[in-house]
């Protein structure tokens, strides 16, 4: 018998995203159960959902959960369909072609997997990744050169076409709704790793979605990079949830790298006040302070 799966998806405001991602679900080549799709924005999409050839279960939240929240409500009523896996999607993604799912499937059933996701590269280059890996020391945004790696065990860019057995859910819990944005992806990998759940990426499938270029500041070459999201709304959350994960998870390298290519970076670039509200929302963070809804913060 063929495995279900049933898709967990998230959307604020992006319309024209969602049609593209729902039309793509509809034409994966391994049938998909349903679609619970989370909607906490200003712009309804409940009419492109009802037109949609995929089986939707729209779901309209009034209050902006963020993606942790979103994606922990989509998961849920995924599961609750009955289906054995769970497929996650952002709305900006979608999948590369019809075969990414059924090839998903077959990687896991191979290598006895219950957690596989594909490579994410870029939509106006398919040859270039959306977000760094790193090998052998160096970044890279090279498709090819991570693609020659074959299957990468124990790494996967979370949450984006993250394929996982619904039984995972019940060993290490949904995404953390505290974390908001920017950081439950690397929450809920860690939480796979010391559950010892074996995951890895499959470097023959991909999901396109938007670049994070942009983001990525190299303070040594390509041997040491910070990430500098683009508004102060994100840097804060980013900020912030790597401070509490460093120290949740107690995070040697990362805190190094953190306190030294921060400073570095900031102080380079004589932004003073940048590098304070790096520090503030960084140590609040490591303290497990700061936590609550968005207008606690003023956004």
């Amino acid at each position: 018998m063929q495995e279900t799966v049933a898709v967990a998806a998230v959307t604020f405001d992006r319309p024209d995203d969602v049609q593209t991602l729902l039309e793509a679900l509809a034409r994966q080549d391994h049938p998909i159960t349903s679609v619970a799709l989370v909607d906490s924005g200003t712009q309804d999409v409940a009419a492109l959902a009802e037109r949609s050839s995929a089986r939707v279960n729209y779901i309209r939240s009034s209050t902006n959960l963020g993606g942790a929240g979103g994606f922990s409500l989509a998961i849920l009523s995924a599961m609750a369909s009955g289906a054995e896996w769970i497929w996650i999607m952002d709305d900006d993604a979608h999948p590369e072609d019809t075969t990414v799912l059924r090839s998903l499937l077959e990687a896991a059933r191979s290598r006895k997997l219950d957690v596989v996701v594909p490579l994410i590269v870029a939509p106006t280059d398919s040859t270039r990744l959306s977000f760094p890996f790193r090998i052998q020391g160096r970044t890279t945004h090279d498709r090819d050169q991570v693609e020659n790696l074959g299957f990468i065990p124990d790494i996967a860019q979370f949450f984006n076409g993250a394929l996982i057995r619904t039984d995972v859910f019940f060993r290490v819990g949904l995404p953390d709704l505290r974390l908001f944005i920017r950081g439950d992806e690397t929450d809920f990998m860690l939480r796979l790793r010391r559950a010892g759940i074996p995951f890895g990426t499959v470097t023959t499938v991909a999901l396109s979605h938007p670049p994070g270029w942009a983001e990525v500041q190299h303070v040594i070459g390509d041997r040491l990079h910070v990430l500098v999201p683009e508004t102060p709304f994100k840097r804060f959350y980013f900020f912030r949830n790597r401070g509490h994960l460093t120290r949740r998870y107690i995070r040697v390298r990362s805190f190094v790298a953190d306190v030294v290519g921060y400073p570095v970076y900031y102080l380079r670039r004589g932004d003073i006040r940048g590098f304070a509200s790096w520090a503030r929302a960084y140590a609040a963070g490591m303290r497990g302070r700061s936590f609550g809804p968005p207008s606690d913060f003023g956004f």
